[in-house]
């Protein structure tokens, strides 16, 4: 460790920071969760090499979930001393984390996002910023940053674009923005497929170094890697066509990075090509239309035994709330919120589903005075536990290897059992019912739109459960649960399980849909990839359209949901 630090100290003390990142893309990482690990002292030469901005699944760790530690050391030069100080600090930027981080500089936490277990809370969409105070810099000396990092599923570790460690106000000395024709960052048309970069240089010194960009589709597979010179004069900018050639329909992850003599710096981005030309066929088995038949058959079957519980607490002059309790497939107990307007009428209403894992609860409800909204808990969330409670991770799995009492067969009867509700109520107009949710929500929006004629609209945001053959390669959740289920049941084979979601696969039941649709997908979802999600809507043969935000993950802009209101609302004749 000593003689790391030597050779650190000697490749960066003289360096001016004001043209420096001085983080590094290649980290030390170990699974795993020790305390000292915080600290400097600690000798972690035995450990892994890792790079940042990709998770770790896809670098050596499997489908590990859990705690891991990122470490490197940085340089911090005297003689820019004054200038951090009178600048208020050191930034460090590092991005998104999956899930919840302590970061720690020199052995002292310096900041975090979400909580760590038992009290565990995920912030898997929220940049990391933290600001390291002057007064805790080690000049001309190694200084440690260590990240402790839990993953609870999927995708884990230090994922986001953007990492650095600059002086504050610094960190955009050095730009590299790349330039679409479309905000969304597609490519609609055939033909080769050219990005240019523009690149600006605020440093005081020209940056002279190599250009890398590298394109993956979205299976992971190297598109592209071309590499290219470049000088800037200080003050100046310069655009740099990248050429990708000719591509297939689909979803791309690039990689652009500069490295000069003493500067680098690196973003990512994604596009997609034509994505309503991507291919994946439907692969309903041959029972799948006597499947639901009967599914729908025995669920109409079950007295629903609608109770409605007033929740004076939380009723306004405007408002009434009510818990709902209702019987559903196998007389399962599921609840859910009802809201509606206190002044008499007919009002067209709003089903909203839940993501995986969240509960619904009241504040989740439609704010408007002019729809009324349900708010349902699927078995098995929230407050829908009493009869079915397998819980996160193992959801997914409960039942699996039985076609009859999979998951999620009850769960799409449960969110039938709510229009079941809805349809029930006098207030509602029953010809102006739209059902929407993101996620889970969102396949479950698909299944109910297909299973029940009385839907009006289907507004999914990210859908989920969809071409899982294809979704158990480009994400690294939730393919890892099923390949931890394998192991625990080796007489179960991976055909017999994939039939089984082949019923609930939502490409499947797409074509069934017969009222308009709006997707919004995140461009740079890796928890529901935007092939997935395309898998399914290029699967409907009714109106539909989408809107894509090209630097979302799989949490969308609050601007979405206003997007979606407002289209539901048009439609149910609410707005001119």
């Amino acid at each position: 460790m000593k003689l790391l630090n030597l050779l650190l100290i000697l490749g960066f003390l003289f360096h001016d920071l004001n043209s420096q990142n001085l983080l590094k893309f290649e980290w030390k990482f170990k699974t795993g969760d020790e305390l000292a690990w915080a600290n400097s002292q600690y000798d972690d030469s035995q450990w892994a090499s890792i790079t940042a901005g990709t998770n770790w699944e896809t670098q050596g760790a499997g489908n590990y979930d859990g705690f891991a530690w990122y470490r490197q050391s940085i340089i911090v030069s005297s003689k820019n001393k004054k200038e951090i100080q009178s600048n208020g600090g050191l930034i460090l930027k590092l991005g998104t984390i999956d899930d919840a981080d302590y970061t720690y500089w020199n052995g002292e936490l310096i900041g975090k996002n979400g909580e760590m277990p038992p009290n565990y809370q995920g912030a898997y969409d929220k940049p990391r910023e933290y600001t390291i105070p002057a007064d805790k810099i080690l000049w001309d000396q190694a200084n440690l940053i260590a990240v402790r990092v839990f993953d609870a599923g999927g995708g884990g570790g230090i994922i986001g674009e953007e990492l650095s460690c600059n002086i504050r106000g610094l960190e955009q000395m050095i730009a590299i923005e790349p330039q679409f024709g479309r905000n969304d960052h597609l490519f609609l048309e055939k033909g080769a497929v050219n990005i240019p970069i523009r690149i600006t240089n605020q440093m005081k010194t020209p940056l002279k170094g190599t250009l890398t960009f590298k394109l993956l589709s979205d299976f992971g597979e190297i598109v592209k890697t071309t590499q290219k010179p470049i000088s800037i004069k200080s003050g100046s900018s310069a655009t740099i066509t990248l050429e990708a050639g000719l591509l297939a329909p689909g979803f791309y992850n690039a990689t652009v990075i500069y490295s000069g003599e003493n500067d680098n710096k690196k973003m990512d981005f994604s596009i997609g090509v034509r994505p309503e030309e991507i291919v994946s066929p439907t692969d309903r088995p041959d029972d799948f239309d006597n499947y639901w038949m009967r599914a729908k058959r025995e669920l109409a079957a079950v007295d629903p035994q609608f109770n409605l519980i007033r929740q004076d607490s939380l009723c306004t002059a405007e408002k009434e709330v009510y818990l709902v309790e209702m019987r559903s497939l196998g007389n399962v107990l599921v609840r859910g919120w009802y809201t509606k307007p206190v002044k008499p009428g007919k009002y067209p209403a709003i089903l909203h589903v839940q993501g995986y894992s969240s509960v619904m609860i009241p504040a989740y409800a439609y704010q408007g005075n002019d729809m009324v909204s349900f708010n349902l808990n699927i078995r098995g969330h929230g407050n829908s536990r009493d009869n079915i409670n397998p819980g996160f991770p193992g959801y997914m799995q409960y039942n699996v290897n039985d076609k009859e009492l999979y998951v999620y067969r009850g769960a799409y009867m449960d969110c039938l059992r709510a229009v079941d509700f809805l349809s029930s109520r006098d207030c509602v107009d029953t010809a102006r019912i739209a059902v929407e949710g993101g996620s889970q929500g969102g396949a479950l929006s698909f299944a109910t739109a297909a299973l029940d004629s009385r839907i009006d609209l289907c507004a999914p945001d990210v859908p989920f459960l969809s071409d899982f053959k294809d979704y158990f390669k480009v994400a690294a959740w939730p393919g890892g649960e099923f390949a931890n289920y394998f192991k625990e049941h080796p007489e179960v084979t991976e055909e017999e399980i994939y039939k089984t979601l082949s019923y609930i696969d939502i490409k499947n039941l797409a074509p069934w849909i017969k009222v308009p649709v709006h997707m919004s997908v995140g461009l740079r979802d890796a928890t529901c990839p935007p092939h997935i999600n395309f898998a399914a809507y290029n699967q409907l043969q009714t109106e539909k359209e989408y809107k894509i935000y090209p630097f979302a993950g799989h949490g969308l802009p609050s601007e979405n949901y206003e997007l979606k209101m407002t289209w539901i609302k048009k439609h149910f004749g609410l707005l001119e």
